[in-house]
């Protein structure tokens, strides 16, 4: 499911694709996470909660960049899903992107994985 963009001054910033494979939700944002396009990530994140579907795996592979707001939008994810029993894992982070992590300290609550692959695994 192609979730779009938002604006035209965003245009093609930031596309979220949603699956499931097994027990896992996948959303894989392509692009630039930030204040402007943080609600393209925020919505299928929700959408699959309140469908029941409580693992969500973030495929970080083809994320560009994410600030405060986009690491927001994980961490409100994060709690809702754990609140339910599930959690949130993130996959294949670029370096730019899991610098932002280690700065923040938002690694050490997230689930961690090198690839998509191992992701599904665990």
């Amino acid at each position: 499911m192609d979730r779009g963009t938002v604006g035209s001054a965003n245009r093609g910033r930031l596309q979220v694709d949603v699956r499931t494979e097994g027990g896992s939700e996948i959303v894989t944002p392509v692009g630039e996470l930030d204040h402007h396009t943080a609600d393209l990530l925020r919505e299928p994140l929700e959408s699959a909660l309140d469908q029941g579907r409580t693992r969500l795996v973030v495929d970080c592979s083809r994320l560009d960049f994410c600030d405060s707001t986009g690491l927001n939008v994980l961490l409100g994810a994060r709690l809702k899903a754990e609140a339910v029993g599930g959690g949130v894992h993130l996959a294949g982070m670029q370096p730019v992107v899991a610098r932002v992590f280690e700065i923040t300290g938002a690694e050490a609550v997230f689930t961690v994985h090198a690839s998509l692959e191992e992701a599904l695994r665990s």
